[in-house]
């Protein structure tokens, strides 16, 4: 159910009935027919304990949840139970979702840049659990709104939602192609590790840009691969042993990608070779990362031979 504080935001901007279909959407998407696994799944929501007088951090590495009354192992085994945890750091009193990604890092990197997201209307394209949703209530937005299509990064995000409770936010289970056309309703719009498993990355960037309303910021991340205008890589078949990556451009190239689907000021702000620090196996995510994706005699390339995943971050106008 769409919290009702951002059902009256975005009637606000025309989309009232919209909205009302996506209550629909959310009875028919969340059940086992979807998922083999949502039972289980369920399950482990529904033993989460309730945590009297909780508080929320947001401005931390981890999204810190703290509260009294709270059982830790039943708390502890039931957060396990909606493993693997890929996005995060997490914390829920002295549980530590210790997840694949340093989210944390990647929010470092990004943060500076961003024009101040206060009083705006944020959407996160390909959010995952929500992790930098969670983390962009520290400037006080007025909606920050995710959509990913993953059941389980849903739920990640509604065990978070059980402990915080905060209706500035909300996770749907959409993808970017499911947004209603030429939106123009949010402020800022956020799209990390996404364009790189669109097979038409110019029709993604020209939705993103339709998102936004005139004016408006896009923050892009995606994999580049080093060189000048006009160089793009696609990989034969898999690329760090994911079969679901298309379009690698160099840094110029993404920036004139972006440019020429009617942005302006686009500029690369961060470049980063993806460390097997930064994403790597943990207690909360036991299958293999990223180092079993790199060639273990030569790291600065992938087990394919093509050049180790580093990332561009481009902010830019809409």
């Amino acid at each position: 159910m769409v919290p009702e504080y951002i059902r009256r935001s975005l009637a606000e901007d025309g989309f009232a009935d919209w909205v009302a279909q996506l209550d629909r959407l959310d009875e028919t998407f969340f059940s086992e027919d979807n998922h083999g696994d949502y039972a289980r799944w369920r399950q482990a929501l529904d033993r989460l304990p309730r945590l009297q007088q909780c508080t929320a951090s947001f401005d931390r590495p981890a999204v810190t949840v703290s509260g009294e009354g709270a059982d830790e192992a039943r708390l502890s085994r039931a957060l396990q139970q909606l493993k693997p945890w890929r996005k995060g750091p997490y914390q829920v009193n002295q549980v530590y979702i210790d997840s694949e990604w340093r989210s944390d890092w990647k929010w470092q990197r990004i943060e500076p840049h961003l024009a101040s997201l206060k009083d705006r209307k944020v959407l996160d394209v390909g959010c995952g659990n929500g992790y930098h949703c969670w983390r962009m209530l520290a400037q006080q937005p007025q909606l920050v709104l995710g959509i990913d299509p993953s059941m389980l990064f849903n739920l990640q995000f509604r065990a978070m939602q059980h402990f915080i409770r905060d209706d500035r936010v909300h996770l749907l289970p959409l993808g970017v192609q499911d947004m209603p056309d030429n939106m123009q309703c949010f402020d800022t719009v956020f799209s990390m590790g996404v364009l790189y498993h669109r097979r038409s990355p110019i029709d993604h960037l020209l939705q993103l840009r339709g998102l936004l309303k005139p004016g408006g910021e896009l923050c892009l991340e995606t994999l580049v691969i080093d060189g000048v205008a006009g160089q793009v890589l696609l990989p034969e078949s898999r690329y760090a042993r994911m079969n679901n990556v298309w379009f690698l451009p160099s840094a110029p190239e993404l920036c004139r990608w972006i440019t020429r689907c009617g942005f302006s000021n686009t500029r690369v702000v961060d470049i980063n070779r993806t460390s097997v620090d930064e994403q790597r196996s943990t207690d909360w995510m036991q299958f293999e990362s990223l180092a079993q994706s790199l060639d273990p005699a030569d790291t600065t390339r992938t087990i394919e031979g093509y050049p180790a995943p580093t990332r561009a971050v481009v902010i830019a106008k809409g």
